[in-house]
């Protein structure tokens, strides 16, 4: 009896001790995989920051692999310039208000949180440009401006009988001598004359990148014209070879849809729902990052409050001035030094439909170079957008700040709502004053795509690349600035941080 009890003790012993190593050994694993795991930190908090964030943490889940990712943002909300207002019924937009929705990034990440249900697309509606000192339809078949159909062009009162016959040479002229690069005013009004450029292709160009046509680069925003030019040697030809056909198909009602898409909810939701789906204690606001400076096989990052984290591979998905200033230590840097951005404010006006004198069939307008109005353009919004406006409402959206007027965003709110209502009254004779208006003044918001942008940015990768590996460079002031540019940019950012670290 006393044999069977000494050795059912002595198994006891052996399994509490070996549960005991077990459990130790358990931890000294996980310890030493937490050792191994490699640190991503992500820096910005936009759309393109918080795209990287989302799709390195679907990654990391997928594939089980053992990366640790951060995201620091440095204001106190996330999404940059998506902001969404939401005020007595009217859903307001105080950043962008559209994506371009053949640009399928965005929709792809809107369907993976679930808004797909919330997608709607724009009421296609007449535009119109205000030039020589009144408001005129946008002429049909334009694709940016350049035309594809003669006849609405020659019958269009936008442009004078000289400035047609100018825009006309575009079919004789030959095509222009080889380039690196040129600004996109030299090109276009080399084949299409300055009244073309002035009153039609600068105000929308200009209504997408705030900029001066004259010194922003054709290169790094439409390379496609230049190539067109080189084989077709005119445009106007050149679109019509390789623009699709519409289908034969019997008539039809045209399509009431634009070709942009927004959210019910407000583009904001967006970022809402990208938030709800990061790691928790992953994403951190009111972090300011200072420096980044490279120590042996990593990266040390130091923040405005003088806390430091370590890490293996960098993502900045800021502007380009704030990340000169965070590799200040770096001279190849200084590449940024010479590139601006433009300051711009969003005017949002809220009146009653019966406060618009003179109503226009429309979504809204755009304003000519040459004109004198301080807004550059005005958007019916309740038109283009129904959903955002109660019925017996209207909603405007001005802006200001020409890259030649850029003191007006400073101005006070009281000042800009007078300068934006003494130019809509020369077209639209609103004579109440707004129930409410919202401005948000977005300072250094818009970068500068000029002259040689893309070799700047070739000569910026490839020193980050030697000096820096493992840090990368993502945003609208890199390499797209619409909202699913900035989207590609951060999923090629995990590309390349997956691809570094193996």
């Amino acid at each position: 009896m006393g044999r069977i009890f000494r050795e059912v003790k002595f198994f006891k012993l052996l399994a509490n001790f070996l549960t005991t190593k077990g459990w130790l050994l358990n931890n000294i694993l996980e310890l030493v995989i937490e050792m191994e795991k490699k640190k991503v930190v992500i820096i910005g908090g936009g759309i393109t920051g918080l795209s990287a964030a989302y799709y390195l943490q679907k990654e990391i889940k997928e594939k089980a692999l053992p990366i640790d990712v951060k995201l620091f943002e440095a204001s106190n909300r996330f999404g940059g310039i998506i902001n969404t207002v939401k005020k007595d019924g009217f859903t307001i937009e105080r950043g962008p208000d559209s994506i371009l929705a053949r640009k399928a990034s965005a929709l792809k990440l809107i369907k993976e949180v679930g808004l797909e249900d919330q997608v709607v697309a724009n009421t296609a509606g007449k535009s119109y440009i205000y030039a020589r000192g009144k408001i005129h339809s946008m002429p049909e078949g334009a694709f940016m401006g350049i035309p594809t159909q003669v006849t609405p062009f020659a019958l269009s009162g936008l442009f004078s009988p000289l400035g047609k016959l100018r825009a006309a040479g575009d079919f004789i002229l030959p095509k222009g001598k080889e380039k690196v690069d040129q600004s996109l005013g030299e090109f276009f009004r080399r084949r299409l004359g300055d009244e073309i450029v002035d009153n039609l292709i600068d105000p929308l160009l200009s209504g997408i990148y705030a900029g001066d046509i004259d010194r922003l680069s054709l290169m790094s925003l439409f390379p496609m014209f230049y190539h067109m030019e080189q084989k077709h040697r005119s445009l106007v030809l050149g679109l019509k070879k390789t623009m699709p056909a519409p289908p034969k198909t019997a008539k039809k009602e045209p399509s009431k849809k634009g070709m942009f898409i927004s959210l019910s909810t407000g583009l904001e939701s967006l970022i809402e729902e990208v938030l709800k789906r990061m790691d928790e204690g992953t994403v951190f606001k009111g972090t300011a990052v200072d420096k980044i400076v490279k120590e042996q096989n990593h990266y040390t990052i130091t923040f405005a409050n003088g806390t430091v984290e370590k890490a293996d591979s960098v993502v900045i998905a800021t502007e380009h001035f704030h990340a000169r200033k965070m590799l200040a230590a770096y001279p190849f840097m200084s590449a940024f030094d010479d590139m601006t951005s433009f300051s711009v404010a969003n005017v949002a006006m809220a009146f009653p439909k019966s406060a618009i004198k003179q109503d226009i069939d429309g979504t809204g307008f755009l304003v000519s170079r040459t004109s004198d109005f301080r807004i550059t353009a005005c958007t019916w919004t309740h038109k283009k957008w129904p959903g955002t406006t109660p019925n017996d409402m209207a909603l405007l959206r001005c802006y200001v700040g020409k890259p030649n007027d850029q003191d007006v965003v400073d101005l006070s709110d009281e000042e800009i709502i007078k300068i934006a209502l003494s130019d809509l009254n020369k077209t639209m004779n609103i004579t109440d004053k707004p129930l409410f208006h919202i401005i948000t003044r977005w300072k250094k918001a818009m970068p500068q795509y000029n002259v040689g942008h893309i070799e700047r940015m070739k000569n910026v990768k490839e020193s980050l690349s030697k000096e820096l590996p493992g840090v990368f460079l993502a945003g609208g002031s890199y390499e797209g600035v619409g909202i699913p540019d900035c989207i590609d940019q951060g999923e090629t950012a995990v590309k390349k941080v997956l691809e570094y670290l193996g």
